[in-house]
């Protein structure tokens, strides 16, 4: 909206006595710009919504009154005690956040409808398996068959819809390679498609199951978002991507104020979620950050680079697949189920092994640091 009326602006004073005053909205044609303002207006707006939304979900009683159900399983009740009554759904306030930054900063084009679109679809079925387990007030909720039914549903749109535009097709017909500056295959539709839906729908469901501590999910949240931050930019830049050697994609910079928005929007919710927490996103947060991201890196030709990027979110998925796996593995084969950690997702592992709650958080953000710097190396070695 800022973009826009600028340019208007501009054009209307253009040939004027007030062409001079107003050149310095000028400033409005930089992504840069735009970038930083959106991280600010981001922040600003959850620092300034947080407090009201908090108090309007206490008002509405969306609380978890339930233990968690992998807090259930093991021996750490006490500490989950502490956490009931804690409001939830607060990925409302990031998701509102996100979509009025954007709407004030970004020039709209279609892979920033494509992105925010599915944001908001993916935090309303948050939101209703949300509200299921406060009106259950049990962790059960939504049964994740119809979760991943929807997330696959919206994997395929995004694919045919990438294919089905001439000069985005290239994003699921090409496959790219970390390291790599050439493509390993060209002309490979199906498999594009399939890495595009467990792209978006992995990422979305890794993101879900590392938001089981205090500041643990929107803190790595931050850290990837910063990566792709980076790398929206340079695939947005013709010049930069062709040093580079990544994919050019046009229409890609504005990502870049999305991902600034969007950066803002998880660092003022951190405000508020750090231990000890006064809100969690629950899944209405946890769902669409995670789908947003899949979708992010897809739009600039690096889904492979998210799962060097989000490390974190691929050890609590595969943490809980082997956990399960195994399970039922031995269950079969002897009768009785053995497990490979003491609880999965991983940050409950550490968790009962005495690690403190604020210990695994801030070793798990060492751990983001690190494969974000791994990340951002595949810019150069290539």
């Amino acid at each position: 909206m800022l973009y826009y009326l600028s340019q208007q602006c501009l054009e209307a004073a253009a040939g004027t006595r007030w062409a001079e005053w107003v050149s310095g909205l000028n400033v409005f044609r930089y992504i840069t710009f735009r970038s930083a303002g959106a991280a600010v207006t981001g922040l600003l707006l959850s620092l300034w919504l947080g407090p009201r939304v908090i108090e309007g979900l206490r008002r509405l009683k969306f609380s978890q009154l339930y233990a968690d159900r992998a807090r259930e399983a093991g021996g750490l009740e006490q500490r989950a005690e502490l956490k009931r009554g804690v409001p939830t759904m607060g990925g409302l306030l990031i998701v509102v956040a996100i979509d009025l930054t954007a709407l004030l900063w970004a020039q709209w084009n279609r892979l920033v409808v494509l992105t925010l679109v599915p944001l908001v679809g993916l935090a309303a079925l948050g939101f209703y398996d949300d509200h299921a387990k406060i009106t259950a007030q049990h962790g059960a909720g939504l049964h994740s068959r119809i979760k991943l039914i929807v997330q696959t549903g919206l994997g395929v749109l995004i694919a045919a819809y990438l294919w089905s535009v001439a000069d985005l097709r290239t994003l699921v017909s090409d496959l790219m390679v970390p390291f790599l500056k050439e493509p390993v295959l060209r002309g490979v539709p199906l498999l594009g498609a399939l890495l595009t839906l467990f792209t978006i729908v992995g990422s979305s469901n890794a993101v879900n199951l590392t938001d089981g501590m205090d500041g643990l999910a929107i803190g790595c949240t931050l850290i990837v978002t910063a990566v792709f931050l980076v790398l929206t930019y340079v695939a947005g830049h013709t010049i930069i991507a062709e040093y580079l050697g990544v994919p050019y994609v046009p229409g890609a910079g504005e990502l870049t104020v999305v991902c600034a928005g969007m950066f803002g929007a998880c660092l003022g919710f951190l405000w508020f979620n750090c231990h000890p927490a006064q809100v969690f996103m629950g899944d209405t947060g946890s769902l669409a950050l995670g789908g947003v991201l899949g979708i992010i890196a897809v739009l600039i030709h690096q889904p492979l680079v998210l799962f060097i990027a989000g490390g974190v979110f691929v050890m609590e998925a595969v943490s809980v697949m082997i956990q399960v796996g195994f399970f039922k593995y031995t269950r079969r084969r002897t009768g009785t189920g053995r497990r490979v950690f003491l609880r999965a997702p991983v940050h409950h592992h550490f968790e009962e092994r005495g690690w403190g709650e604020s210990q695994v958080v801030t070793r798990f953000y060492i751990l983001g640091v690190f494969f974000a710097v791994l990340a951002l190396a595949t810019l150069k070695l290539r």
